[in-house]
């Protein structure tokens, strides 16, 4: 089954495509066994948003780039769900960047591992894009963080200032901005703690925003005065407008 298997007629079909990518990264050894089901409660807000990116996350995705435009160290950390659902597209981010990428997963296993890396290299040699990946021997630990996630490269995670961190989970998160870097997260569920902890949180389906960054970033985009407790307010205020007028019909 391809890519194209879903007919791209069907009003759903990013959504079906989406979930077909995981089913080929599972089937390769890439994900958790947890992985669709941290898919699916995504998905579950993606509804609330009408699987579109709602302007609330486009402001917050112009934000995300003007800072990663304005690092010294920019990187973009990736798990296992991000490198299936929009692997390609994260490393043409990181090459628009001129920086790394760094895999960095909750349950690391060697194969694992070696499976989200040799994906990434494949993708790399097959669409000629010049990029590091990070992952594969880790020589630093995140403070504050226990287990093996906290282990990081001193080139990627653990010196950058501006880390991009799709589908994060709270506690790094958490970790991360006391360590005193800028993280930005993208995350469906505003009420979530990364969402809630993050300097700058994209509520938004991780393959629209890999490819607005895409159209973004070499516009040159600005650091604004950035509230994202503002946001996530917005955002939220969108979706409970959403449903009330769903309610009322």
């Amino acid at each position: 089954m391809g890519e194209h298997a879903a007919d791209p007629s069907h009003p759903r079909y990013r959504s079906l495509l989406m979930r077909h990518r995981l089913e080929e990264a599972a089937s390769k050894g890439m994900l958790a066994g947890s992985a669709m089901i941290a898919h699916g409660r995504g998905e579950a807000y993606d509804y609330l948003l009408g699987e579109q990116t709602i302007p609330s996350a486009m402001d917050a995705t112009k934000e995300a780039a003007a800072r990663l435009l304005a690092a010294k160290r920019p990187i973009i950390s990736l798990n296992g769900n991000a490198v299936a659902l929009a692997g390609k597209e994260l490393l043409e981010v990181a090459q628009l960047l001129s920086c790394p990428v760094e895999v960095n997963i909750f349950y690391r296993t060697p194969e694992r591992m070696a499976a989200l890396l040799n994906h990434l290299e494949e993708i790399k040699n097959e669409h000629d894009i010049d990029v590091e990946i990070l992952g594969a021997e880790p020589d630093g630990r995140i403070p504050g963080l226990e287990g093996p996630r906290a282990n990081c490269h001193t080139g990627g995670i653990l010196n950058a200032d501006v880390i991009l961190v799709p589908l994060e989970d709270g506690d790094r998160c958490e970790a991360l901005v006391a360590m005193g870097k800028e993280v930005l997260v993208v995350d469906l569920n505003p009420l979530s703690r990364t969402a809630r902890m993050a300097t700058v949180t994209i509520v938004d389906e991780l393959s629209r925003v890999a490819l607005n960054l895409i159209q973004i970033i070499p516009t040159g985009p600005q650091i604004t005065k950035w509230d994202n407790q503002a946001i996530l307010h917005s955002t939220m205020s969108y979706i409970v407008n959403t449903m009330a007028s769903y309610a009322g019909k």
